[in-house]
């Protein structure tokens, strides 16, 4: 009987990204691309998903107001940042729109990935804990750092107030919850090389199990 050849979906190790805002998540997702990852991001799935013309966008205009949309259809993401941010229950519902269509989206790519052959396949999730399933993933890993490092990253390079800043980091699940149930943590509380050696030691780890 003829050998069978593997399936070449067997040969993709999936592997969740996953960080609190500020972290360095996007960071250590740019090491694992140079280093041969597919990354998936899903900030650049939710960006397409509020693009003008998109059914989410309408739907954001029904619950949130037309005003957040402009003349060319485009959102204004900063106001709809500010509306959500300051009510739980709004941040809810957007999550609702929202994520069902992102992680719809990246299972395709992901299966697209599987059908090539694609050795490691990394998906850059933000909110991972918070409204995705970590058991679906070959391995988790977050990255993390202390909060008031990243209250200082915030407040330095996204130009938000203090007030903005407290709120975004409230709005996600506290970091030692994620740590307890991650396979790798990569700690960014030093400078850039130090993350890079930190993150080098992860990928040698998931490229001998995939």
């Amino acid at each position: 009987m003829a050998a069978t050849a593997p399936d070449p979906r067997s040969l993709t190790f999936s592997v969740a990204l996953t960080g609190n805002i500020a972290a360095g998540k996007s960071a250590v997702a740019a090491l694992f691309r140079a280093w041969g990852a597919t990354v998936i991001d899903a900030d650049e799935l939710v960006r397409e998903i509020q693009a003008p013309g998109q059914p989410a966008v309408n739907t954001i205009a029904m619950r949130f107001g037309a005003e957040l949309i402009g003349k060319d259809g485009t959102l204004d993401r900063a106001a709809l940042r500010a509306k959500v941010l300051a009510d739980p229950a709004a941040l809810a519902d957007l999550n609702r729109i929202i994520h069902p269509e992102v992680h719809r989206r990246r299972v395709a790519l992901l299966a697209e990935a599987r059908v090539r052959g694609d050795r490691i396949v990394v998906s850059d999730i933000p909110l991972l804990f918070e409204v995705d399933d970590p058991s679906a993933f070959d391995a988790v890993v977050l990255v993390d750092a202390p909060a008031a490092l990243r209250r200082n990253r915030l407040l330095a390079t996204r130009g938000l107030s203090a007030a903005d800043a407290d709120r975004m980091m409230t709005s996600q699940l506290d970091a030692g919850h994620k740590r307890a149930r991650s396979d790798y943590v990569i700690d960014n509380d030093g400078d850039r090389d130090a993350l890079e050696r930190a993150a080098a030691m992860v990928w040698q780890s998931l490229t001998a199990r995939a």
